[in-house]
């Protein structure tokens, strides 16, 4: 790091797990304390919206969409460059070695990062609370109240295929997925 860019990129900050959002707030705060305002611009943890399944009931959960990382749009200088370093939990900028690359045009759109006044909402995505090969609790019809393995789950998430033991024998069975729940 000898020379100071004048233009904002967006540049990725690797983190220790789960401490993404200390960082966010103790970066912010050291831009403050310093008064390196006019360096850094965004800091932004990506985030998605995801629907979490389990039988009938649906709750909304936000996810990160890249864990461990953080995206700061900042002025790149050696001031700058170690305020970002300094920051507990951070583990260093995405790069070859000490030389921290900047996001290209192509990527920060691809992420969606930099939002536009008339960009859509953000898709939703549907999660469920089970997997193939968990076990799960039948909600309702004539196995109602037994237990079964997940065999496999529809692509657009509406059926699910589960093995149960029927009158001793284990039986291929395809249900609804708010037919069924978690275990």
């Amino acid at each position: 790091m000898n020379e100071a860019s004048t233009q904002a990129r967006w540049y990725v900050v690797h983190t220790y797990s789960g401490y993404e959002n200390k960082v966010k707030t103790s970066l912010e705060k050291a831009i403050e304390n310093r008064g390196m305002s006019a360096y850094f611009f965004d800091i932004q943890i990506p985030m998605e919206t995801v629907v979490e399944q389990d039988g009938d009931k649906e709750r909304e959960i936000e996810d990160k969409v890249f864990p461990s990382y953080v995206l700061i749009k900042m002025i790149m200088s050696d001031e700058s460059w170690h305020v970002v370093r300094n920051i507990r939990g951070v583990t260093g900028f995405v790069g070859p070695g000490s030389k921290p690359i900047p996001l290209t045009d192509a990527e920060v759109a691809a992420l969606g990062i930099e939002h536009e006044e008339d960009t859509p909402a953000e898709a939703v995505t549907v999660k469920l609370a089970f997997a193939v090969g968990d076990t799960v609790k039948i909600e309702s019809g004539l196995l109602e109240g037994s237990t079964a393995v997940v065999e496999e789950i529809s692509a657009d998430m509406s059926k699910v295929r589960v093995t149960a033991s029927m009158f001793g024998r284990n039986t291929s069975i395809e249900l609804d997925i708010k037919d069924v729940r978690r275990a």
